[in-house]
């Protein structure tokens, strides 16, 4: 990081000011939308846990009613999508099970590996689908418990680092409130222009570390 900072103020010496600069914005902005990126897949990934719940919870009550795996399998895919390629090998004539656990490889489709345990334990020894899909649910469901709870006492932590980030450009208001002007220091001067790469630099490690700590956490409770 001191590197970096050091070649932006050489850099910012050497060339038009706005190079630097734009370098600079240019940085910034792929790093919040790195972030930005990381936020839709976790809400990606929760959204699809729902949705695997809900598949179960349908699939349960199918086949309790008296529909055949097959049909129950059918019927979920309709409304979840998660399932289409389970339902398709299945109207093929073929073993929904291995389709099953490629889809529970999709972040927040992890329950879907119990559900094909649930499918294979069934074709190899006959055993009845609906017990073993009523435990799936209710594991699924604490662990629903289980990761909102996390991201409850986690989103505190993901906001404080968000907060200290902005903090430095209250301080920069606070400077120009006080008769200083340190936007044109940073903005025109080589050593302000390597002190606010040093600090974006700084304020972007820290984001994206508790954003990452912050994410295994969450990975773990599931």
């Amino acid at each position: 990081m001191g590197v970096a900072v050091v070649l932006v103020g050489l850099v910012g010496a050497r060339m038009p000011r706005a190079v630097p600069l734009a370098a600079i914005v240019a940085g910034s902005a792929l790093g919040v939308a790195h972030l930005v990126r990381r936020r839709r897949a976790r809400v990606a990934a929760a959204r699809a846990a729902e949705h695997v719940l809900a598949a179960c919870e349908q699939i349960g009550a199918d086949l309790a009613a008296g529909q055949s795996p097959a049909a129950a399998l059918r019927s979920a895919a309709a409304t979840w999508p998660e399932l289409a390629e389970a339902a398709g090998t299945v109207d093929l004539g073929g073993d929904p099970v291995r389709a099953l656990r490629t889809a529970a490889e999709v972040p927040g489709q992890e329950g879907l590996r119990a559900v094909a345990a649930g499918f294979a334990l069934a074709e190899q020894v006959g055993a009845p689908l609906v017990p073993v899909l009523d435990r799936i649910v209710h594991g699924l469901r604490a662990a629903r418990e289980t990761a909102q709870l996390v991201e409850g006492e986690l989103a505190s932590a993901r906001a404080t680092a968000r907060l200290v980030a902005a903090l430095p450009f209250g301080l920069l208001l606070l400077g120009r409130g006080t008769g200083g002007d340190p936007l044109a220091f940073l903005l025109t001067t080589p050593p302000g222009l390597a002190c606010l790469a040093g600090g974006l630099i700084l304020a972007g490690v820290g984001v994206g570390w508790i954003d990452a700590l912050a994410d295994r956490a969450s990975r773990s409770a599931r």
